[in-house]
């Protein structure tokens, strides 16, 4: 699945993701994941309003990526309908209400309409949790979100590899949200076994 653009008379192939970004603490995995993403594929952001401080207050700035960016509140944008194209979502952070969202297919903003769009397709969606302790409720709604084909992970870093810097462990979660997306990296060594 991918955008087209025309030079010439040849067709470019494009793909195309959409990135939501919502209010949990976390936000230098999202930063991570854009600067990965957006030199290689079409992306399509949506901040969250209480993401945004958020992001602030962890000092972390989401902005002036070569990207589409769309509005929370505008569900009329391309990505909350199921004939615009893409190849996979990915919310991160992805605060415990969105989860819940989801998981029960309520789509009041336009993170979760396209989250909800991306499920109904069938096309991965991957959803960065960045909580703890989990609640009963909590783990009821990744079950649920699971089951509507949701791909859903914890922001736990890897530490086989060593990390030396707050940057390594970022890499080593968001290699993994790439994976389930599809995307070649490089950001994280995979598993060799004790030797290697």
């Amino acid at each position: 699945m991918a955008g087209h653009r025309t030079l010439g008379k040849w067709a470019i192939v494009t793909r195309r993701f959409v990135i939501g970004v919502t209010g949990a603490s976390g936000m230098a995995y999202a930063r991570r994941l854009l600067e990965v993403l957006t030199p290689a594929a079409e992306v399509h952001i949506v901040i969250s309003d209480i993401a945004r401080p958020i992001a602030v207050h962890e000092q972390v700035r989401l902005d002036g990526f070569p990207a589409k960016y769309h509005g929370q509140s505008d569900l009329a944008a391309e990505v909350a309908s199921g004939s615009f194209r893409y190849d996979g979502m990915a919310v991160v952070p992805c605060s415990m209400k969105t989860l819940s969202a989801i998981a029960c297919g309520f789509s009041d903003n336009l993170v979760t309409r396209a989250a909800d769009v991306c499920l109904k397709e069938k096309r991965p969606c991957v959803l960065l949790l960045r909580e703890m302790p989990l609640s009963r409720v909590h783990l009821r709604n990744m079950l649920a979100a699971d089951e509507a084909g949701a791909t859903v992970m914890v922001a736990s870093p890897p530490f086989y590899n060593r990390p030396r810097t707050i940057a390594d462990l970022v890499d080593g979660v968001v290699a993994r949200v790439l994976d389930h997306l599809g995307v070649e990296n490089d950001l994280f060594p995979p598993w060799g076994g004790f030797d290697a």
